[in-house]
């Protein structure tokens, strides 16, 4: 394995531990120390990557975020009809952030309550509202459109939160199926 390539699996190893320090469940532990100790790597291999712990936090912030909205777009990509493209788009989310909580909780609670993601949730939501705007196909009037998506993408954000953190206490297929009668209601304003 060349240089490159041990870059790459030591950067993927700080991701994925950052995915776990960060969506702990008792909410995010993250400092270069700990991060380092648990990918079995020196500090050197951190900043060989990352100026500091913020830009590290919002970098495994981004990562999470990117892979939900690449995994959406091609899951509503492959489907036509509006129930099946939310039924396609909810069951992919969910794979995603209750399967993986550690993941539901990097995008969605993290935010909440680490500093230097103060804004980054809200930054991530233009690419999750333009992936709901583009399924909201009954609707002709653009503003009527670009307000459903933002109300959807705020209630569904809503929803997996309080999913994710027990407030929310229905088993997953009802989960499921309010989520995509949800979105499937709401094309059809």
């Amino acid at each position: 394995m060349g240089i490159e390539e041990r870059r790459a699996a030591r950067k993927a190893a700080l991701f994925d531990v950052g995915v776990t320090l960060l969506g702990a469940v008792d909410g995010p532990a993250v400092n270069v120390r700990a991060v380092c100790k648990a990918a079995g790597l020196t500090e050197r291999y951190f900043y060989e990557s990352f100026t500091d712990r913020d830009q590290y936090v919002v970098s495994v912030h981004s990562y999470v975020s990117e892979r939900a909205q690449t995994a959406l777009a091609a899951a509503v990509a492959t489907e036509s009809g509006s129930e099946a493209i939310a039924t396609a788009a909810v069951d992919t989310f969910v794979k995603l952030m209750v399967d993986d909580p550690a993941m539901g909780r990097v995008l969605l609670i993290a935010p909440l309550s680490e500093p230097v993601l103060g804004g980054r949730g809200i930054e991530s939501m233009p690419a999750f509202v333009d992936l709901v705007y583009a399924q909201l196909s009954e609707i002709t009037d653009p503003v009527e459109k670009q307000l459903i998506a933002v109300g959807l993408v705020g209630a569904l954000f809503t929803l997996f939160i309080g999913y994710l953190d027990g407030t929310i206490d229905v088993s997953r297929d009802r989960f499921v199926a309010h989520c995509v009668r949800l979105l499937t209601k709401a094309n059809r304003a």
